[in-house]
C-alpha cells in the first residue's frame, strides 16, 4: 500500500496544484489530508473546491476548527479573510471534518491525538530554532493509539520518529507555507508498506510561490511574502 500525506495547505492553491500533479506520478493508492486546509490569504475558496472534489480523507486543523467554532470578531485576521471568501457550503464542509480519523493501520490527527494545537514531534519555534521533545513526551502523546503509523501536521516541519515498540509517527511538513526550511518548495509525504513494514519519505516540490506571494499581497497580507518566497522565516506575525 502506498499513501500520499498532505498537510497545512493554508489556502495556497498554487502549492496544492503542484503537489497534486506530483502525487499523480507516484502511483499512490490513497491521499490523506491532515488539516489547516484553508487558513491563508491566497485562494481559500478554490483550495476548498479542489479538496471537496477529490474527496480525500481529511481531518480538521486548529484553524479549520476556528472557522466554525469562533465568532468572526474573535478570529485572527487570516481566518476572517477566509470566512469572507468561502461559501456556506464550504464552511459546512470544514465544520463536518473529524478531529481524528483511522484508516486501517494509519491514524490521522493534526497536532496530537488529543489536541489540534499541541505540537508533537517538534516544540514550537523560538525564533528560527525548534527542539525535539523528550522521548517520554512523544510516547505519552501516543498512548492508547496502537496503530503502526500515526500521522500529524501543525508544525510545518517534516519529521519521522520511530517509537521503541515499532510505531512510526510522521509529520509530512507543509504544502502551502514553509517555516524555517530555507526553501519555499511545497512538501508532502509518501508512506509505503513493503514486506510488512512501513517506511516514509518526503517529497519537495517547486511551484509558483511568486504568484502565491503576489496574491497574498493583493489581498492585504504583505507579511506573507517573505515566508512564501524564501522559507527562511517563522510563523511570527502571519496570522495576527
Amino acid at each position: 500500500m502506498k499513501v500520499a500525506v498532505i498537510s497545512d495547505i493554508h489556502g495556497n492553491r498554487f502549492a496544492l496544484e503542484a503537489v497534486l500533479e506530483d502525487i499523480a506520478t507516484q502511483g499512490v493508492d490513497l491521499t490523506v489530508n491532515l488539516g489547516d486546509t484553508l487558513a491563508g490569504p491566497i485562494e481559500p475558496a478554490e483550495t476548498c473546491r479542489i479538496l471537496m472534489d477529490t474527496g480525500f480523507p481529511t481531518v480538521r486543523g486548529n484553524h479549520d476548527r476556528s472557522l466554525v467554532d469562533r465568532p468572526v470578531e474573535k478570529m485572527d485576521d487570516v481566518d476572517r479573510f477566509v470566512i469572507a471568501h468561502i461559501s456556506d457550503e464550504q464552511r459546512r464542509w470544514i465544520g463536518n471534518l473529524p478531529a481524528t480519523l483511522a484508516i486501517d493501520e494509519i491514524f490521522l490527527c493534526h497536532g496530537t491525538p488529543t489536541s489540534d494545537v499541541d505540537p508533537w514531534l517538534d516544540d514550537w519555534f523560538d525564533g528560527r530554532k525548534t527542539t525535539l521533545p523528550s522521548e517520554r513526551h512523544i510516547e505519552e502523546k501516543a498512548a492508547g493509539h496502537d496503530y503502526p503509523v500515526l500521522l500529524c501536521g501543525h508544525t510545518h516541519i517534516p519529521h519521522v520518529v520511530r517509537l521503541r515498540d515499532g510505531r512510526m509517527i510522521i509529520n509530512p511538513g507543509a504544502v502551502g507555507l514553509q517555516f524555517v526550511r530555507g526553501a519555499p518548495d511545497a512538501r508532502y509525504g509518501i508512506l509505503e508498506r513493503r514486506d510488512g513494514r512501513w517506511q516514509s519519505s518526503t517529497r519537495v516540490v517547486p511551484y509558483d510561490w511568486t504568484a502565491a506571494a503576489r496574491t497574498a499581497i493583493a489581498n492585504g497580507f504583505p507579511a506573507w511574502e517573505t515566508a512564501l518566497t524564501t522559507g527562511w522565516v517563522g510563523a511570527e506575525g502571519l496570522f495576527t
